[in-house]
């Protein structure tokens, strides 16, 4: 049996390349900062390049991609300057997500396809780009890991919250991430999901901003209140690094305890 690693090793993500989706604001934002605090060379996508900007201008560490992951050409892109850039493609985090309606009787067909495109289809398409990208010499223990974050969505109803588009992708999310990692684990491609509860996000204001809705979430969550960012800060970390190497198509529930009930 092998001696123990040092946490500090265990965790770190020294020398490697990281993609990071709607890595703009929220969950994102945190999600590109956190890799880049733990050694990788993070490549940080979204549509609004200043606000990455602002997050490169505090970690040299983060690159910011222009991308609209809703289109093809962008995503080919953002995979390619990874690989230019690095040579490698280490850690895909697919984070950008659309929400759409809330009520099923107000989401047509097209908006329902275009929240399937954001949140499902783009994460397939980027993650079959990154587990067929060069393998690099010095590959991680745990092999590449791609993370797809789903949410509790996908897991339970939120009634009267929630959306009919948003859960069925987030629900095919996990469908996807299980199916994957069964077709890529034997090239040490790692796939797993990410599934937060109710997180306070740029997506998730106007929840906790209303007393009453507030009130809800602490009532139906087990913690009785909703999560911080940091809360999610070990799960990501677990989930890029070799600390999870024997994992894979695997959903990790991080939500206070709100699907336990």
């Amino acid at each position: 049996m092998s001696a123990p690693r040092p946490a500090s090793e265990l965790f770190s993500l020294a020398g490697r390349t990281a993609i990071v989706t709607g890595a703009s604001a929220g969950l994102g934002a945190r999600f590109a900062t956190v890799l880049a605090g733990a050694g990788a060379t993070v490549f940080a996508a979204a549509r609004r390049v200043g606000r990455l900007t602002e997050l490169a201008d505090a970690d040299a560490r983060i690159h910011p991609v222009a991308c609209d992951v809703s289109l093809a050409a962008d995503r080919a892109r953002l995979v390619e300057t990874a690989l230019t850039t690095t040579g490698r493609v280490d850690v895909l985090v697919n984070n950008a997500a659309t929400s759409g309606e809330r009520r099923a009787e107000d989401e047509s067909p097209d908006t329902f396809a275009e929240v399937l495109g954001v949140n499902l289809t783009a994460p397939f398409h980027l993650a079959r780009l990154a587990a067929e990208a060069p393998a690099h010499a010095e590959a991680p223990v745990g092999g590449r890991s791609v993370i797809n974050v789903s949410s509790i969505l996908g897991l339970v109803s939120a009634a009267p919250l929630g959306g009919a588009g948003y859960a069925a992708s987030k629900a095919g999310l996990i469908g996807l991430t299980r199916e994957l990692a069964g077709q890529w684990g034997r090239d040490g491609v790692r796939v797993n999901a990410l599934a937060p509860g109710w997180f306070r996000t740029e997506m998730t204001a106007d929840l906790f901003g209303d007393e009453r809705s507030g009130r809800w979430v602490e009532r139906n969550t087990l913690l009785r209140r909703g999560g911080d960012g940091h809360e999610l800060d070990g799960a990501l970390l677990f989930l890029a690094s070799d600390a999870s190497s024997y994992c894979t198509g695997q959903v990790l529930t991080v939500d206070g305890g709100w699907t336990a009930r």
